[in-house]
């Protein structure tokens, strides 16, 4: 296996040029047309097979081994974020207000570097490699619609495995999480409607506004009162909006917000009593409420026995002290969740943080980067990944 680790060594140069090349050209979701294009770019100089606008941007490669077996996925994201870099660099970005700042420049290197080592070894392969570059996981969510055109399937998907640059974990390390490991996310819209009348008589209107301060306190007894608390949820309402004038009883008040939550069922649950809330306190004030529920992506659960391999690949390529076994879910979200609904598979955070380079600084920071000696260890722990699937 160390074999493994010293074949992706000696394409770290490679993986550098590849990785600084993306970072200097930023895309957002759904508009990495320049980054595709590279990307099919790299895949033709392999001589990989790939299908180039899948859920619009999106690019899907297959190495083809010469036996009949499982098929194996590697996913990376491609999308940029609207920050405006501030690294004085030589690779700095080169588009105004766009910025790899979440390490998708990185991911994108790590599976070209794996697939350009697999290809090598496709005639020892006993099965198949899929590629996926997903557009939009910033924004929109690239993979629920690649994966409704068909990446999953002809020939179907049996493991997949994703990672993401960990700024807080140092470079030579990965951190691993069975279970759940990120949040499901939905929007919320409440409308608060009451009856507009003089503010020196209150008694004749509906104040509007009284009850959105009712709602808004009877929503945090369902996190407290409502949900066990060893499961995380949040409820968070970061806009309101309502009134005219000081001395006018709003008749209208909307307030917008976010739910993150760790499994399907409380998902569900805390739904449905945020509408039960909304309704009935706003009719036991005189007034109406109705909630408008945008669906985000769902929550992450990886595989245990694919998070084992995970573990057992990266111990024996870096060590037991270098594996770091993560006990919290993040309440952010990813929605490489999607492809873990159709597929076994893993996601783990590979290390890229380092203090004396000055690389701190978390994700979606102005000043993010990573240290690229990870990106050798990236490649090297999901070519492993692949092989362990594909060699039982």
């Amino acid at each position: 296996m160390s074999n493994v680790l010293s074949l992706a060594e000696g394409i770290k140069e490679w993986l550098i040029e590849v990785r600084r090349d993306f970072h200097m050209y930023p895309e957002f979701g759904m508009e990495e047309h320049r980054t595709s294009e590279m990307i099919a770019k790299y895949l033709d100089e392999m001589e990989i097979e790939y299908k180039k606008g899948i859920a619009n941007t999106g690019v899907v490669g297959i190495i083809r081994g010469k036996d009949k077996g499982k098929t194996v996925a590697l996913r990376a994201d491609m999308d940029a974020l609207p920050i405006e870099e501030k690294n004085q660099v030589s690779y700095k970005s080169k588009i105004e207000g766009k910025m790899h700042a979440c390490g998708h420049d990185a991911h994108m290197a790590i599976v070209l570097g794996a697939a350009k080592l697999l290809n090598n070894m496709k005639d020892n392969l006993k099965g198949n490699i899929k590629l996926f570059f997903q557009p939009a996981e910033e924004t929109v969510g690239g993979a629920k619609p690649m994966i409704e055109e068909g990446v999953m399937d002809n020939p179907k998907v049996d493991a997949v495995f994703g990672l993401h640059v960990a700024p807080e974990i140092p470079a030579g390390k990965i951190g691993i999480k069975y279970g759940k490991m990120n949040a499901s996310s939905d929007s919320i819209k409440i409308i608060i409607n009451g009856e507009s009348t003089h503010g020196a008589y209150p008694h004749s209107g509906v104040d509007a506004i009284v009850i959105a301060g009712h709602v808004i306190t009877a929503l945090q007894t369902i996190v407290s009162r409502n949900i066990d608390p060893r499961n995380s949820v949040v409820v968070t309402l970061g806009v309101i909006n309502g009134g005219t004038r000081g001395n006018i009883i709003a008749d209208k008040v909307e307030m917008i917000g976010t739910v993150r939550t760790l499994d399907p069922q409380t998902r569900k649950k805390v739904l449905s009593r945020i509408k039960e809330t909304v309704q009935k306190v706003s009719e036991s004030l005189g007034g109406s409420g109705e909630i408008i529920v945008e669906e985000g992506y769902v929550s992450l659960i990886n595989n245990d026995d694919m998070v084992d391999i995970v573990r057992t690949n990266a111990l024996e390529l870096l060590g037991r002290d270098n594996i770091k076994v993560l006990q919290e879910a993040s309440l952010g979200v990813e929605d490489f969740a999607y492809f873990l609904q159709k597929s076994p598979g893993a996601f783990f955070r590979l290390g890229c943080g380092n203090v004396e380079k000055g690389i701190v600084h978390d994700g979606h920071h102005c000043l993010f980067d990573v240290d690229e000696d990870c990106l050798s260890i990236g490649v090297a722990i999901q070519v492993q990944n692949v092989l362990s699937i594909l060699n039982k």
